[in-house]
């Protein structure tokens, strides 16, 4: 039997995804439902002086409209913030119910739920509920939000400050800075995004009265987390009365791992109303009703000796978290940047600090990288202005600098097993044609152009959390269920993880079946999240595989009247050495009749980290009259460990990438900085990239194994939204490197370019 795994099998998805078969939340028919629509606050930070719902409650087809009485009438509690940072002093969670209390602060805070026939009556209805606020002072700067005087978001958040966060040895990196030859520093921006996947929140809530259970449809990511935060927090009834379940799912990115108003209002309208309730947010609601990601302000400063060698990284934060602390989102400025911090580098002392603001803004929670992106970007930013300022070229100061010994254990306390980071970067200067780049300069200043060129490293430290469950089993129908606790949402487990079965069982790949994302078959998981599937479930799995074969083998020695030390097992068959053999499959249908299945579930209780890392090159140009830049080539030159499916992996790190270089160049959730509104709420504003604005991504695997599972993969997932960013912005600052600008805010923006060009123009010469 040919070996599947490191084979570039086309997603035994796509055949129904093609043919339109997918079955998304959108298309579940469910007799006798109702649907739900959200009145929401206009403005960033009110008072509620009284919500009038009498007009709306008339209108045709209204089943109900609720607010935060009828919560508190059902008991009904908060939305956790379910994060555990290791902060300095108490972390500031104020209580977040679903429908605003008292105060709204920020734009599209959920004030009342309308239940209707028709989503379009709800609708017509959620515009009717009059509402009157008394306007108060709104702030959306995290830096803002910390200054004396900015108003008050919480009041038990005094001067604005959720939490306070340190990581290092300060007094070590201040000395190792004070006795450095050269020290750099940069004030950086990582802009606020949003994840946009193709495929909106969407859900369906339902209640069995005669049970008093809850059933919660969703486009989700991580089902077991989101129902324990329902039943434990919020309904507080044991997490067996409510069950998740996610069809397939159009994109995730990260916020779909959280739990959000909407859930707990489909449920709780459900429940009084005694028919199934369903929501899907509109685009423009998604700006405002989801949670967005990054938006850091910080300072930051690297030292190095008169060698060129770092000696120590400063990182001193500003993150804000928006109006609420969202289920994970103090972790994506604390825990996660704290793994990553330097990057691929032997830096002997490292320190961060981040203060948590409240703003009238959005909420903050995990985008695509969350953290590591953040981490990386602080240190290439500053490795090439080192470079820029030493006279050295920007690869010759990684090649120095990178992680050569293995395993290191970095200033920040990871221990990173393996790489080759030095090998990756030749490479990636080799693929890139690096050497050819002054050639294609002067070609692009021959016409006006100024060409640049950027270099970027990252190190991921990719798990999630720690520990996976899976389980392995044989059904009647001759098809093999591989049931995990992880959860594709477009990356194509459905395939890879029976490539990896069919490996190991010596089937074929179509003789399984992926069950994921339903609480009711999939007995616990942590879902999706830091590039973790492979890794975390892929053990799993490979743990339940061998308990099968453990539990087949006995029964297979029956059958074949041989001993068990004697069989062997290959192509999906136990064998004797003169040539009798029996199949898994027989064997599992022997096990069925006899009541004794070989199924089997474990949970893994591996909790080691992976260190995916990559060098990456792009080449832009830049029309200096319009400030116009074209991204022109881009090259990536990854480790991503063992591929289980390399085109698969490919095709993943091309997403990532596409949102690095977006966020890079043209995305960036803006915000009004008196009223607080936020200006990017639609497609017309929000700038994503299309097709024109990206080149081929060129992306080359080198396969470097990681022992710390047994399949020696690494996450593939986040980096491409890890190294994307400073690699293009490296490239962006090289091409204005001769008119005088070394420093630049994402996104690159036309605007924001030929506003640079202008400024440092007028520098050099000013008017006289």
């Amino acid at each position: 039997m040919t070996a599947e795994r490191g084979t570039s099998r086309r997603r035994l998805e796509d055949d129904r995804f093609l043919r339109g078969a997918g079955n998304y939340v959108d298309d579940i028919a469910v007799p006798g439902a109702l649907h739900g629509y959200m009145a929401r606050s206009p403005h960033a930070h009110a008072r509620i002086v009284s919500v009038d719902t009498g007009a709306a409650a008339v209108m045709p087809g209204v089943h109900a409209i609720y607010t935060v009485e009828d919560l508190k009438a059902d008991g009904l509690g908060p939305l956790p913030c379910v994060a555990k940072v290791a902060t300095v002093g108490p972390m500031i969670v104020p209580p977040r119910p679903a429908l605003a209390d008292g105060v709204v602060r920020h734009v599209g805070d959920p004030v009342a739920f309308v239940v209707a026939d028709n989503a379009h009556l709800a609708r017509d209805a959620a515009e009717a509920v009059w509402v009157e606020y008394h306007m108060l002072d709104p702030v959306a700067d995290g830096t803002a939000a910390l200054a004396d005087g900015a108003p008050l978001i919480w009041p038990e958040a005094a001067g604005n400050l959720a939490f306070h966060f340190r990581k290092g040895d300060e007094q070590a990196v201040e000395a190792a800075l004070a006795g450095a030859a050269t020290v750099v520093a940069l004030d950086l921006v990582n802009n606020r995004v949003a994840a946009v996947p193709m495929e909106t929140r969407t859900a369906i809530g339902r209640h069995d009265a005669d049970t008093d259970a809850f059933l919660l449809q969703l486009s989700g990511q991580a089902v077991h987390g989101i129902r324990s935060q329902l039943a434990e927090h919020v309904f507080r009834v044991p997490p067996e009365r409510i069950q998740l379940v996610a069809p397939d799912v159009g994109g995730g990115f990260g916020p779909k791992n959280f739990l959000f108003p909407e859930y707990v209002l489909l449920l709780f309208a459900a429940r009084r109303l005694g028919r199934p309730v369903r929501w899907a947010s509109e685009r423009m609601e998604d700006f405002f009703a989801t949670v967005h990601g990054r938006d850091n302000r910080t300072h930051a400063r690297l030292g190095l000796d008169a060698e060129g060698r770092f000696v120590a990284l400063h990182a001193r934060t500003v993150a804000n978290m928006g109006a609420y602390l969202s289920g994970g989102g103090p972790g994506s400025s604390t825990n996660a940047p704290g793994t990553a911090m330097g990057g691929m580098y032997a830096i002997p002392s490292i320190f961060m600090e981040t203060r948590g603001a409240f703003t009238n803004t959005v909420p903050i929670d995990a985008y695509r990288g969350a953290g590591k992106p953040e981490a990386n970007y602080i240190i290439e930013r500053l490795v090439d202005l080192a470079a820029h300022r030493l006279g050295i070229e920007p690869a010759e100061l990684r090649r120095r600098n990178v992680i050569r010994a293995f395993p290191h254990k970095t200033a920040m306390g990871m221990t990173v097993d393996g790489g080759a980071f030095g090998e990756g970067i030749d490479h990636a200067l080799k693929v890139a044609d690096v050497a050819g780049f002054p050639a294609r300069r002067v070609e692009s200043q021959a016409r006006g152009m100024l060409r640049g060129l950027g270099i970027g490293c990252f190190l991921e430290t990719s798990r999630g959390q720690p520990g996976e469950w899976a389980a392995v089993r044989f059904g009647p129908d001759g098809i093999v269920d591989l049931a995990v606790g992880t959860q594709s949402n477009g990356q194509g487990h459905e395939t890879s993880f029976p490539q990896i079965a069919a490996d190991l069982l010596g089937l074929p790949v179509e003789a399984f079946r992926l069950v994921q994302a339903d609480t009711r078959v999939v007995a616990r998981g942590h879902g999706h999240g830091g590039a973790r599937s492979l890794h975390m479930g892929g053990e799993a799995l490979v743990r339940a595989i061998d308990a099968v074969l453990a539990k087949a083998k006995p029964l297979a020695a029956q059958l074949l009247q041989g001993a068990e030390r004697d069989l062997t097992f290959a192509d999906g068959r136990f064998g004797t050495a003169d040539g009798r053999g029996v199949g898994l499959l027989d064997v599992a249908a022997a096990a069925r009749d006899a009541y004794a299945p070989i199924d089997a579930e474990v949970d893994s209780d591996l909790d080691l980290v992976t260190f995916p890392n990559g060098c990456q090159v792009a080449e832009v140009e830049i029309d200096p009259e319009t400030g116009l830049v074209r991204l022109i080539r881009y090259t990536a030159v990854d480790d991503y460990g063992r591929l289980i499916n390399p085109m698969l992996t490919i095709g993943q790190v091309q997403g990532g990438l596409a949102q690095g270089i977006g966020q890079a160049l043209l995305e960036e959730v803006a915000f009004d900085q008196e009223t607080a509104q936020i200006l990017t709420a639609s497609l017309m504003d929000y700038g994503l990239p299309r097709a024109e604005d990206l080149p081929a991504l060129d992306v080359i695997c080198l396969e470097v194994p990681t022992a710390s599972n047994r399949l020696g993969v690494k996450g593939s997932g986040q980096a491409g939204c890890i190294g994307a960013p400073q690699t293009v912005m490296n490239a962006v600052l090289d091409a204005l490197a001769p008119v005088g600008i070394e420093a630049l805010d994402m996104p690159a923006t036309p605007a924001r370019i030929w506003q640079a060009i202008r400024e440092a123009q007028t520098a050099i010469s000013p008017r006289r």
